[in-house]
């Protein structure tokens, strides 16, 4: 049969050269013995067969791998029945120079090893092969030598290997070196392979280190290559208590509004807050002065909605101004409270626009009461002063908060922020001075709601007054009447209500209605505190000795 290897006389099972030619470099061996009855083949046995015949088909007598028979000489190459038969006289020639220390196989036989089975490499997965390399590997047969057989004590099994694939089906490692068939796999192409140098290594191991560190750094940074999701508190609803600042502040901010002032080379922001519904706004009257002659007033909502609006009327004494808008729907007014019923330490909300931010809000507690603050005086003729028997609150309150409104816990209006007292500069709200520091101060509003009713009636607020004039040089404890007044008349009025009450010139006045009283302008902030006609009672010291008198305020013309 033919499987792929030379063709031509196959060797026998075991080894050996061809009978009856004499040896290289040697003597000759000894004649064979001649083969006896019991070597003989079966009459009925073709010699020619036997000797191809394969092993498992064979008597075990006559098998050559089976146990040579007892005492026989041990044989450089052994013999086949077949070869027993067909050359009786033929003699074997050594294959090798004699052997003293007898080292197998060229002494007697030794032990055997199994031949290592053929592991046939497995091609890639997918990889197309031609049919011309798909023979599979032959068994062992005659033409295998005999140190790669396995030992007589091991039945022969044919071999049937595996369907090898066809791209290494020629090759056999057990066959003859001219026999095999080179290991190539189908595909590649002949001749030299070519090799990657070291300098590609170098970079493609460089290149990995870089892929490998701006893997690990992301890995590092975003805690892997899944996406992070945080957990995060589900939907709520948005209303707050009423009382809260988030309630205060829901409620009120609809009412306050900002103002953008023009005029007479001048501008400013403020902020003012809806009294009705007709469309009259509250602010302080140094937010529009500006426009007090001739100049433009803008009124922003809380929603965004803007309009012009007309100045009413003013007050520098109080600070305060009323102007109106025309042609809006929706307004809504902000209710107002009672300063009367103020503690100290009630919770406060001022909203405004500091530095034009509109619908700020902030919040603090009402820090004192009737603080007796005075602001302006830029004029320098004192017209423009302004006298307040204030609350002070510690909400922060910067320039631009001037005018809004300071609510309580019922989001109801109890002041207007007007003034607040700077590190570098005194009081006051107008440019230059530096932030809130936590005391800021607000008209009471029992004071500015009858300020603000005279100005929508009659466009003029009035000022309670003793008819008295003041000496503002007074060093000492309390508020004394000067000498004459600033135009040179005497310094009590005539007919007023000082002159009745009988206070006279160098009186010192101390107390008002049971509150001391250290300087002029705290006099001066005491009684328009009050309304004209109201009664007071004085407590002041002529001569050294202490009186107390009562009168009833008169009124005077705002400006």
């Amino acid at each position: 049969m033919d499987d792929g290897k030379p063709s031509g006389p196959k060797a026998s099972w075991w080894s050996r050269p061809a009978p009856g030619r004499p040896a290289a470099d040697g003597p000759e061996t000894e004649p064979l013995r001649p083969a006896g009855p019991d070597d003989s083949p079966s009459p009925s046995a073709d010699p020619a067969s036997a000797a191809s015949r394969p092993a498992d088909s064979m008597p075990a007598e006559s098998r050559p791998d089976g146990p040579p028979a007892a005492g026989a000489p041990p044989l450089v190459g052994a013999q086949s029945p077949a070869d027993a038969v067909t050359a009786p006289q033929d003699r074997l020639r050594l294959l090798h120079e004699p052997d003293d220390y007898s080292t197998p196989p060229y002494g007697g036989p030794g032990p055997w090893a199994p031949a290592p089975p053929v592991q046939l490499p497995t091609p890639a997965h997918g990889t197309p092969l031609p049919p011309e390399h798909g023979a599979a590997p032959p068994p062992y047969d005659a033409g295998t030598p005999a140190a790669h057989l396995p030992p007589p004590s091991v039945p022969r099994v044919p071999h049937q290997p595996p369907s090898p694939s066809p791209q290494w089906g020629q090759y056999d490692p057990w066959s003859a070196p001219g026999q095999r068939q080179p290991f190539t796999q189908y595909g590649e192409p002949a001749g030299r392979r070519r090799r990657v140098g070291g300098a590609a290594l170098v970079l493609l191991a460089f290149a990995g280190c870089v892929l490998g560190g701006a893997v690990g750094a992301y890995i590092e940074r975003n805690g892997g290559f899944t996406s992070v999701e945080l957990p995060q508190a589900g939907p709520e609803t948005t209303d707050r208590a009423p009382d809260s600042v988030a309630g205060i502040a829901a409620s009120a901010l609809p009412g306050v509004v900002t103002l953008h002032v023009s005029g007479s080379g001048e501008q400013g922001t403020g902020t003012g807050f809806v009294l009705d519904r007709s469309g009259h706004i509250l602010t302080n009257n140094h937010v529009v002065q500006p426009a007090s002659s001739s100049g433009e007033i803008s009124v922003t909502f809380s929603g965004g909605q803007t309009a012009r609006a007309r100045l009413v009327g003013k007050d520098s004494g109080y600070d305060l101004a009323v102007v109106k808008v025309t042609g809006v729907s929706g307004l809504k007014p902000l209710p107002l409270g009672n300063s009367d019923n103020v503690r100290v330490g009630d919770p406060v909300v001022a909203i405004g626009a500091p530095f034009d931010l509109s619908n700020t809000v902030t919040s603090g507690i009402i820090s004192a009461k009737e603080r007796p603050i005075t602001a302006g005086g830029e004029k320098g003729d004192g017209s423009d002063i302004s006298y307040v028997d204030a609350l002070q609150t510690d909400a922060p309150i910067n320039p631009g908060n001037s005018g809004g409104p300071l609510v309580d816990g019922r989001a109801r209006v109890i002041g207007i922020n007007s003034a607040i007292r700077a590190a570098d500069s005194g009081s006051g709200l107008t440019g230059g001075q530096s932030g809130s520091i936590g005391l800021g101060f607000a008209i009471p509003i029992n004071q500015a709601k009858r300020v603000a009713e005279e100005l929508i009636n009659t466009g003029k607020a009035t000022h309670p007054v003793i008819g008295v004039s003041l000496d503002m040089e007074y060093a000492g404890d309390g508020a004394r009447v000067g000498a004459e007044a600033a135009d040179g008349g005497p310094a009590v009025t005539e007919g007023g209500p000082g002159a009745e009450a009988g206070v006279r010139a160098g009186d010192v006045i101390t107390e008002v209605d049971g509150q001391r009283v250290h300087s002029g302008e705290e006099l001066i902030v005491k009684i328009r505190a009050h309304r004209p006609g109201d009664r007071l009672e004085l407590t002041l010291l002529r001569a050294g000795k202490e009186r107390t008198m009562t009168l009833s305020l008169g009124s005077a013309d705002g400006t």
